[in-house]
């Protein structure tokens, strides 16, 4: 479901770009002004998601752990090497710096050692040294909220310059003489 979003995500963003760039060389009142429009619904809903992601970020974290525990079921499970299950646990691992969900003694197996987790003599040193991914997704979410803050106030600054920037040029537009 996620890609998919993020498909239509992209081209949502696609056809407003082209929106814009189409209406600026044309010098069309008409395309600017649904351009403006356009990003003032973006806005609104980045506005809206980010007040949401903020407002139930346990349950996001608790989605996100939830997550990589099927993610390493099935890594353990599968037994070919072209694994999705695989990719995600190692994706994590290497990103998060961890090894294992929280209780990984019941899952031990020679997999785990040999392929999932980061590079390290041990699987026990690994996981004392790295400590469990659920703890890591969790301080992701705690500790590293204040960089997502900071990354959607600079998207938020660029998009608002991007509407005055179009209404400017839309008006500049309707104000020059037709030649």
């Amino acid at each position: 479901v996620g890609i998919y979003i993020l498909i239509a995500v992209g081209a949502v963003m696609m056809f407003v770009g082209f929106l814009g760039c189409y209406g600026a060389i044309q010098e069309s009142q008409c395309l600017l002004g649904t351009f403006f429009t356009c990003l003032v619904i973006l806005f609104a809903c980045e506005v809206a998601a980010g007040i949401w992601g903020f407002v139930n970020k346990d349950q996001i974290a608790k989605d996100v752990k939830q997550f990589y525990d099927q993610a390493f079921q099935q890594a353990l499970m599968a037994e070919s090497e072209t694994n999705n299950g695989k990719a995600v646990v190692k994706t994590f691992h290497e990103t998060l710096d961890c090894c294992g969900p929280e209780s990984p003694m019941g899952s031990f197996t020679p997999l785990w050692s040999n392929d999932l987790c980061p590079k390290k003599d041990n699987i026990i040193k690994a996981w004392t040294e790295n400590s469990n991914c659920h703890k890591k997704i969790d301080e992701l979410f705690s500790g590293k909220l204040y960089l997502i803050g900071i990354a959607a106030i600079v998207v938020a600054v660029i998009m608002i310059f991007e509407m005055i920037l179009s209404m400017v040029l839309c008006c500049g537009i309707r104000n020059s003489s037709v030649y």
